[in-house]
């Protein structure tokens, strides 16, 4: 009688006392209306070849609850009376998983567009009172849990989970009564055991037995109840008030739950399309803290801009049918971290890299933990976040690069969205959004208008007398070699005026021309001698020199400068490239210039 008392205060049933297992009733076409064309063939096929080879199947779970409700499964679940080895057999690509829930993946198609039918054998119901008699039949979960001999500890949770039973106690054992119905899509029946068509027609989420006790057994159908409510909600679907008043009382047991069945679940609910409705579910039930850390700060963080606009975007792409990464969900929750730790740093003299790396590393052991060891996910974050200041510079070849790596959409993306909340300017993502999807020869432009863009800015900063920041420029000091340069340009100004005439200019070399002169600028010259284009008005000092050491004249300076001086002033392009004219004996013409040169 004590044993009988404490099992009821702990919600526990009484030892020896099975639980209802309800009473099959068939459901047909007429009263559940499923849409024979909303199942997916993929699902039909895996159910007919196990009824095919002797076995009992059906569709099962929240896809038959979708289907009644007129929604598109996401997926597909089939539950059988054969074993998973005799599935395994039957299938040409399928795979056991699981150690303490065996299942096995039928596999269709590959690469992104396969799909996986899930199938699981029916389950026997287990309570405490069972638990002694129960030997297991597994066969690769043996050597994991060795040393177990209950199906069910001393709280209720289930322990050892592959032990096959007939339909009815796996309907027993199902969480809610919404996901207890069975679907034949050869017939088109629906066996209901624990009324849930009368549920879905009511808008009622309902668990099925003690609420408690079936929380003891699986804590994380907390969660589920939470992530149910939140997807329903939009059809006026509520939770029964017997199953959520135990979910405050019953929240300290998902402490004993594995951190990474937590993390897994908490990305459900935030990453199935109803994020926003997710946060609004648990502040309504009292369960914003206790689940998770991450999912407690998305809680508080939710009423901030940039974090709500994120899980609003979250929600729109997975409704309209796009993926969705964690990495990225996450990076903008814990954004706000990094971009503090990071004003910081950079306010104390680190450089902008070096300080954000470091941030990224202070945040990840500070507010991730373990997480931080998965490995991919965590290098996604920080590829996102260190593309970030990658995104300011649009000149060179960086944006070339920056198009080209891996995770450059999701990055863009997260730089969408701080233009969205007011973080940076909104023309730098326009700018990226033109850049990333025009083709090479627009590009080029694009980067020339960024340039000249910040160009202005400086001119602007000039104007106003701040500082600038350095362009990458060099700019050239004159020194004693450009004044001599500058002498023998005036000299040559005045022999040329006195002569009155000047030599077709004769160029060397060809160097790089500038694309164009600023207004105001003085007007390039024309050395003759190496074809050197040289601006400001001063002529290379490395040709000067090499043109008084070859011991050219005077007068053929003068000739050839004032060709090319001539030619920049009527706005002229510089003189074309010639063939050397031979040379001619002492005492021709002083115009026939180049021998010096040559």
């Amino acid at each position: 009688m004590i044993k009988r008392f404490i099992n009821k205060l702990l919600g526990k049933p009484a030892a020896g006392v099975r639980p209802s297992f309800g009473k099959r009733v068939e459901v047909p076409a007429s009263v559940h209306k499923i849409n024979p064309k909303l199942v997916d063939e993929r699902a039909v096929n895996v159910v007919l070849t196990l009824k095919k080879a002797g076995f009992e199947a059906y569709i099962v779970g929240g896809a038959v609850r979708d289907l009644i409700l007129g929604l598109k499964p996401k997926d597909f679940d089939v539950a059988t009376t054969a074993t998973p080895e005799q599935v395994k057999s039957l299938f040409r690509r399928a795979f056991i998983i699981g150690r303490r829930f065996r299942i096995v993946h039928v596999v269709y198609g590959r690469g992104r567009e396969h799909e996986v039918i899930e199938v699981s054998t029916f389950r026997a119901y287990l309570d405490a009172s069972a638990a002694e008699q129960v030997n297991g039949n597994e066969k690769t979960s043996r050597r994991a849990l060795e040393g177990v001999q209950h199906a069910v500890d001393a709280s209720g949770r289930v322990l050892r989970d592959n032990v096959w039973g007939p339909q009815e106690e796996d309907a027993a054992r199902r969480d809610f009564t919404l996901n207890a119905m069975y679907y034949d899509p050869e017939r088109e029946i629906v066996v209901d055991y624990h009324k849930g068509m009368q549920d879905a027609q009511k808008r009622t989420i309902r668990m099925i037995g003690d609420a408690a006790a079936r929380y003891r057994e699986d804590p994380v159908r907390i969660i589920r109840a939470v992530r149910f409510a939140a997807k329903l909600n939009k059809l006026e679907f509520k939770l029964d008030k017997a199953t959520a008043s135990p979910l405050q009382e019953c929240l300290p047991l998902l402490a004993d739950v594995p951190q990474s069945r937590l993390f897994d679940e908490m990305l459900k609910l935030l990453q199935t399309g109803h994020a926003v409705a997710t946060i609004d579910q648990l502040r309504a039930l009292g369960l914003n803290k206790g689940i998770y850390p991450l999912l407690t700060l998305a809680v508080e963080r939710a009423d901030d801009p940039f974090v709500r606009s994120s899980l609003q975007d979250t929600d729109r792409r997975v409704g309209e049918g796009k993926p969705v990464a964690p990495s990225f969900l996450l990076a903008s929750l814990l954004w706000q971290d990094v971009r503090d730790t990071w004003a910081r740093k950079t306010a104390k003299g680190k450089p902008p890299f070096v300080g954000l790396q470091e941030s990224i590393d202070e945040v990840f052991e500070a507010r991730i933990g373990d997480v931080s060891g998965r490995g991919k996910l965590a290098a996604d974050m920080r590829e996102i976040w260190m593309m970030q200041p990658r995104f300011e510079k649009r000149t060179g070849n960086s944006p070339f690069s920056l198009i080209a790596q891996l995770r450059f959409r999701a990055g863009f993306d997260f730089l969408r969205l701080r233009a969205a909340n007011g973080e940076i300017d909104e023309a730098l993502a326009e700018w990226w959004q033109a850049f990333s999807t025009a083709p090479d020869y627009e590009r080029d432009d694009l980067i020339a208008q960024a340039r000249e863009q910040q160009r202005e800015a400086q001119r602007a900063q000039q104007r106003k007398g701040a500082p600038t920041k350095p362009t990458g420029r060099v700019h050239r000091v004159p020194s004693a070699a450009s004044q001599v340069a500058e002498a023998d340009e005036a000299l040559v100004d005045e022999v040329s005026a006195a002569e009155g005439g000047a030599a077709p200019a004769k160029k060397r070399r060809r160097r790089r021309k500038p694309k164009s002169a600023g207004a105001g600028e003085a007007a390039l010259l024309t050395g003759a001698q190496d074809g050197a284009l040289v601006g400001d008005g001063e002529v290379d000092s490395a040709s000067s020199a090499r043109m008084r050491k070859a011991g050219s004249s005077v007068n053929e300076h003068a000739d050839s400068t004032q060709s090319g001086a001539e030619s920049a002033d009527e706005g002229e392009a510089p003189a074309k490239r010639r063939r050397p004219r031979r040379r001619k004996p002492a005492g021709e013409a002083a115009s026939d210039t180049g021998a010096a040169d040559e």
